[in-house]
């Protein structure tokens, strides 16, 4: 077996907003395995100052991984708990690698069979930005939008939001809001109660992470239901994942393989919380093609199929210099629409 590193930059077509600033380029590692005649590829992309795993000397720990996967032909999976967009890379590469028709799993929709049903997000920016992009998506056929909120003044998100429903009722248009962090312990309930006025299906990390005592008082309290995204990173022994489900018990939790555990932490996370009641889904966090092509085919293998919730995989269509791969958005559904 060998294996190949390379490093790109992509490109966003537009500036991404997000909690931790704004993001025109995107840096991600990808994984090449060759192996009797086979070949696959792999994507490893950590978040700047969000992944656990944005080390300085990330290639070389990388490649560390990549050379003892070479000598023993698996992945060391208890040595690279603490590096989850690593992991998933490897990950994706070897389940490919093993089956001759190229697919990581094999499912309806990896298959072209059925497409899974998404959100549509809206990026932070202006009020006039949203409800412009808000716009965009409702015209595409989206009937799950997922609001990015924390960038301009509260006031007016809720102005955005009313606008929303004065037009499009909950079971014409599920709302999502995702908060990453953005509101004080000392005010996020008053706000969560604000919020809840409107008919939104949950809030992501209203309060920044690591203050599981403030979360779980809100998650007991709060009359919009709370998903945890954020406070799941570095969360990687299966004790402390028991723990924080304990302690915190959330409505729902979201699984971003990339920062979350590659395929085999997500799958841990989702069985926990099903054992308590928990809800989840997945989305993707940056990546290009070839890492939303996997993500996808992972929440289809758990979930479907015929999934009915909406996951959180519309980010391929991001970069002017996106990897190509046979994935498509038709309406609200992401589908493969052929093979290669």
């Amino acid at each position: 077996m060998n294996i190949s590193i390379e490093e790109k930059l992509l490109h966003f077509k537009q500036p991404a907003g997000t909690s931790r600033g704004i993001y025109t380029t995107r840096r991600i590692w990808l994984v090449h395995v060759e192996h009797k005649g086979r070949r696959a590829t792999g994507e490893c992309a950590p978040l700047p100052q969000l992944s656990c795993d944005d080390i300085a000397d990330y290639e070389a720990v990388l490649r560390r991984f990549c050379d003892t996967v070479e000598a023993t032909g698996v992945i060391p999976y208890e040595q690279m708990r603490p590096y989850p967009s690593m992991l998933f890379g490897l990950e994706m590469a070897l389940a490919a690698l093993q089956r001759a028709d190229g697919l990581v799993l094999d499912t309806p929709f990896s298959r072209g069979e059925e497409g899974i049903p998404i959100n549509g997000l809206v990026w932070m920016g202006t009020h006039e930005e949203m409800l412009e992009r808000l716009k965009e998506k409702l015209a595409l056929g989206f009937r799950c939008v997922k609001l990015k909120i924390g960038a301009i003044d509260f006031d007016k998100e809720l102005d955005l939001i009313q606008h929303i429903r004065r037009h499009f009722t909950r079971e014409q248009v599920e709302l999502r809001v995702d908060a990453n962090g953005g509101f004080s312990p000392e005010v996020a309930l008053e706000r969560l109660q604000e919020l809840a006025r409107y008919d939104i299906h949950s809030i992501e990390q209203p309060i920044m992470a690591r203050q599981w005592k403030e979360m779980a008082r809100l998650c007991e309290c709060s009359p919009l239901p709370i998903a945890l995204d954020e406070e799941l990173i570095g969360v990687n022994a299966t004790e402390e994942k028991i723990r924080l489900l304990d302690t915190i018990r959330p409505r729902y939790i979201i699984l971003k393989p990339s920062l979350h555990g590659g395929m085999s932490g997500t799958r841990e996370w989702i069985a926990l919380a099903q054992e308590r009641g928990i809800g989840s889904w997945i989305t993707s966090a940056l990546e290009s093609n070839i890492g939303l092509n996997a993500i996808a085919q992972l929440a289809a293998d758990i979930y479907g199929p015929c999934i009915s919730m909406p996951q959180g995989l519309g980010t391929g269509m991001l970069f002017t210099d996106n990897i190509p791969m046979p994935l498509e958005i038709k309406n609200d559904c992401l589908w493969i629409t052929k093979h290669s």
